[in-house]
């Protein structure tokens, strides 16, 4: 059987491990997606005043536990906030307690919406579009399944 040190002139693509290695972009921007936070610990709040800035809510929001994380949606191009926000609490019950007393309240003279966060929000930027209804496929005709065999 060959080494690996054999194989490595031959084929220049295969080179052995390295701890130099550095990790690619796409290794990096998977790590940056995992969170060890509970799934409901995620609130997203809507109808913002477009003033509003991270720091603001960091501060009215951190009454109700402790955040870990804050960020506005804005526009690419002019770089202003669409009104909407995601806050990362460490805890499911802050979150919880955030929603339930800040949902529906007067922000800075807007009645602001609260909800938590559904899982593909804030990868898209919003919540994902449909194309269209959903296409009908032209499956041949199957007999009955029988799913118990007596």
């Amino acid at each position: 059987m060959m080494e690996m040190s054999m194989l490595a002139p031959s084929f220049p693509g295969f080179a052995k491990p390295s701890a130099t290695v550095k990790p690619s972009l796409l290794t990096l921007r998977a790590s940056s997606l995992r969170h060890d936070y509970p799934l409901a610990s995620k609130i997203v709040v809507k109808n913002l005043p477009y003033s509003t800035g991270e720091t603001t809510l960091q501060k009215e929001f951190s009454n109700f536990g402790k955040i870990a994380e804050v960020k506005m949606v804005k526009d690419m191009k002019t770089k202003r906030s669409k009104g909407i926000a995601f806050i990362q609490y460490t805890c499911q019950d802050d979150a919880m307690l955030a929603l339930e007393t800040m949902d529906q309240k007067d922000f800075y003279g807007r009645t602001i919406y609260v909800e938590i966060a559904r899982l593909g929000w804030d990868y898209f930027g919003a919540t994902p579009r449909a194309s269209g209804p959903p296409k009908k496929w032209d499956l041949p005709e199957q007999e009955e399944v029988v799913d118990c065999w007596y």
